[in-house]
């Protein structure tokens, strides 16, 4: 990969499965939190917005797939459950959402966004007969390593047990794309490099790199409305420059940065400008001769990790 790629995307990625353009399609599957209903807290994670960061989430597929489809006229499609928690229901509901999502003519796969600790016995059975015969992967919210960070951003589950659902997830051959926050309060780079390299070491097929952002709607307004996570969009981009080189070449990086409507954005003030964040941090990559897991020994790079295709044709 280093002779033709610098970073190993998701859209690189999904360009080779299925030979054309593939967009997920976000779609709000109707739950909510155990951090909001009271069965761990209220008021969900402190950077989470009311919508459950779901400000761009729709119920209509086919909207969604006419407004693209003048753009990508060829393109395939996945079903993206990602705002709030999308195992969080009975057994008897997430088998006929799910279900119902990949019997969609034009649907390819299915993306389910998720909490760690909302992965019963029963669920994890769904997802394996799912993803027996469909293209799937599962989406883990970690953020930080560090519990005393968690616990300030009232994630509401130590991350043993993420790791204990890892091992759950992985052994069942379910591949997982982990999230990460950089920039929360009181983290530094050590911190954030720990967390990215304990999700590697746990398994993960895949990272997001989220750039914090202090939202409208959220707890976080209250608290932290004049927090700057970084100080500039070059110590950002210098950030995560560095960050990459320890990421496995192996790992699909699914986020280099947030994607936040400027309506309801605080800081950073240029969090929205993403296209200058991806530019900068492509062109330092190139001009410094960096690649992602350069940094990373060969023992870790070369693990198998679970695959989004189809069990059964593998």
């Amino acid at each position: 990969m280093k002779n033709t790629i610098r970073i190993n995307t998701i859209n690189n990625y999904l360009k080779k499965i299925f030979k054309e353009k593939t967009v997920k399609l976000t779609i709000d599957g109707g739950f909510t939190c155990p951090n909001r209903d009271g069965s761990k807290g209220f008021g969900g994670c402190s950077f989470c917005s009311s919508t459950g960061s779901g400000e761009f989430t729709s119920n209509n597929i086919h909207t969604q797939i006419q407004r693209l489809s003048d753009k990508w006229p060829k393109a395939k499609y996945l079903a993206y459950l990602q705002n709030h928690t999308n195992t969080y229901g009975s057994i008897e509901y997430l088998s006929e959402l799910y279900h119902g999502l990949l019997a969609e003519p034009l649907i390819e796969g299915l993306i389910i966004g998720t909490r760690p600790d909302c992965i019963s016995d029963d669920v994890l059975q769904l997802l394996k007969e799912i993803h027996r015969d469909n293209f799937m992967w599962l989406e883990l919210g970690l953020q930080t390593k560090n519990d005393v960070i968690a616990k300030n951003i009232n994630r509401m589950y130590e991350t043993k047990v993420y790791d204990e659902t890892m091992h759950r997830l992985t052994d069942a051959g379910i591949p997982v794309v982990t999230h990460v926050i950089l920039g929360l309060p009181g983290e530094d780079e050590n911190d954030m490099k720990d967390t990215i390299e304990h999700a590697v070491k746990m398994g993960t097929w895949g990272i997001k790199l989220h750039l914090l952002n202090i939202v409208k709607g959220s707890p976080m307004e209250k608290t932290h409305s004049s927090y700057l996570p970084f100080e500039s969009i070059e110590h950002y981009v210098n950030t995560v420059v560095k960050l990459l080189t320890f990421i496995p070449e192996n790992v699909t990086i699914h986020r280099l940065t947030a994607d936040a409507h400027r309506k309801i954005l605080i800081s950073p003030p240029w969090s929205y400008m993403k296209r200058t964040i991806l530019n900068g941090i492509n062109n330092q990559m190139i001009s410094q001769n960096l690649y992602q897991g350069m940094n990373v020994s060969t023992s870790i790079s070369e693990v198998k990790l679970p695959s989004p295709v189809p069990t059964n044709t593998l």
